[in-house]
């Protein structure tokens, strides 16, 4: 009996040693940290998770892919191929199965130890691409994986923001390059008509002004010819229109007779050559006067019509009044051509020959333009201030793309002196606290850091970086923001991660 119970306590003891061994491996394997891959191309971005890779072990791979392009999106759809490739031999698995959007689970057990490379083959609707992660190990066991990858101390720098994150709001990123840039003089102006881009109708007659039709309203599209307005003579007594055409008409058919008269009495000399030519002075300056009242005139009144092609700007009269021959009733614009204006202080009269071009950002809703992308060419600068200003004008001739409006006042950067090798980034990128202004940095997939920036030039949609980040480094350039309220939140989404 005493054989039995020792027996039975020695497998006892055996069968707990083994499954405590078991355990302690289990939780080591478990507690080791994943290995991280953040991989881009023009068109994706992969940041791939999986734990060290052993030979004959399953391993669990988290592949995050993203479209890259204005905002970075999760993929929808896609089939994904992986092929690990060690000592020649490969080992390819497929799928085309999405659990949450963006992210591909994939599993595959290695088949050979060494040094291998990981391909990545994408085929979506949209794209075609391949990602290749090279110098990939495969190790013997556990304890030679664990060897090779300790886990690393975390810092405090980083800050977390999933993917699942990132595709739920406006997001994108790019690296730090060098690029040629302008150097900025920052100033106020103000958009104008081009000379020459618009056209003033006026009364050819006095009268009583009446609006014809439903071309004449601001706004409103008009061609050559094209009736705006009728001068009508109504009770009026002097300056009547009525009147003055007939009067013309008369003077006209008067001295068209007198004229064919003394035309003919001129061959046989019954009238003296002085006396024909001066019949004829009066009937071809009342003919030219008659034509001139009748062109437009009909029993209603005297019509006045657009003298080019454009659209009603303004109107200075209303229905009903009375108008003085040479009255301005109204602007034609062809709005196709458009002067920007700005207004440089003296102390920059020296660049001014050097200016070239600019941007321009509108103060309605803030929409910044280039010069060059609509045609713009510099017409002119000052030479001179003037008792009524300090400043010096410098005028460019744009193309109106139909969002501008004459008269605007504009935020201008013209650019001046280039400045070689500059680390460039999009305004959007930058955060301001109390002055200062920060970026944020993608140091992998998923990490993030806050860097402090010094700044220099500014052409109101790319900012000259002084310091806080190197070249290369990849910059957010848009969702910062939403970072800083995630970071300020302390909250993160269910991951959802397999390793």
């Amino acid at each position: 009996m005493k054989k039995v119970i020792v027996i039975c306590l020695a497998l006892s003891y055996l069968f707990s040693a083994c499954n405590s061994h078991e355990h302690s491996h289990e939780e080591e394997s478990e507690e080791q940290e994943a290995l991280a891959y953040t991989i881009y191309t023009d068109k994706t971005e992969l940041f791939l998770e999986f734990k060290p890779l052993v030979v004959g072990k399953e391993a669990r791979f988290a592949a995050h892919f993203t479209h890259l392009g204005e905002y970075f999106k999760a993929f929808s759809e896609g089939t994904i191929i992986l092929t690990l490739e060690v000592n020649g031999k490969k080992t390819t698995i497929q799928t085309d199965t999405l659990m949450v959007p963006g992210i591909f689970r994939l599993r595959m057990t290695p088949e050979q130890t060494g040094k291998g490379r990981l391909v990545f083959d994408i085929k979506t609707k949209d794209i075609t691409d391949q990602i290749i992660i090279s110098d990939v190990m495969v190790y013997t066991d556990d304890a030679s994986a664990i060897a090779a990858n300790p886990n690393e101390e975390e810092g405090g720098s980083d800050i977390s923001y999933l993917k699942e994150q990132a595709w739920k709001v406006e997001f994108a990123n790019s690296p730090l390059k060098k690029q040629a840039f302008s150097e900025i003089i920052k100033t106020s102006g103000q958009i104008l008509s081009a000379p020459g881009d618009e056209m003033i109708v006026t009364a050819k007659a006095s009268g009583i002004v009446l609006f014809s039709g439903n071309k004449t309203v601001i706004g409103s599209e008009v061609n050559t010819g094209t009736n705006l307005f009728t001068i009508s003579a109504g009770d009026l007594a002097e300056g009547n229109v009525d009147l003055k055409y007939k009067e013309a008409k008369a003077n006209f058919e008067k001295s068209k007779a007198d004229y064919e008269r003394s035309r003919e009495l001129v061959k046989d000399k019954l009238v003296s050559e002085k006396d024909y030519l001066q019949t004829k002075s009066i009937f071809e300056n009342a003919q030219l006067t008659f034509n001139t009242i009748a062109k437009n005139y009909s029993s209603n009144g005297q019509s006045v019509s657009a003298t080019m092609n454009g659209f009603v700007k303004n109107i200075f009269v209303t229905e009903g009044q009375f108008v003085e021959a040479g009255t301005t009733l109204a602007t034609i614009s062809k709005n196709k051509k458009l002067i920007l204006q700005a207004n440089v202080s003296q102390k920059y009269f020296a660049k001014l020959p050097s200016i070239a071009s600019s941007n321009f950002k509108t103060t309605d809703n803030g929409m910044v333009y280039s010069t060059q992308e609509l045609n713009g060419k510099v017409i002119s600068y000052g030479k001179s201030t003037s008792a009524n200003s300090p400043f010096i004008p410098i005028t460019f001739e744009i193309d109106n793309t139909g969002n501008l409006i004459p008269g605007s006042v504009v935020e201008v950067y013209l650019k001046s002196f280039p400045i070689p090798d500059a680390l460039i980034i999009p305004t959007s990128s930058l955060i301001e606290e109390q002055g200062n202004f920060f970026v944020y940095v993608q140091t992998e997939g998923e990490s993030f850091q806050k860097r402090e920036v010094k700044i220099g030039a500014s052409d109101g949609i790319n900012v000259q970086l002084l310091s806080g980040v190197a070249e290369g480094e990849r910059v957010v350039t848009k969702g910062g923001y939403q970072i800083k309220l995630s970071t300020a939140s302390g909250t993160l989404p269910a991951h959802g991660h397999e390793h």
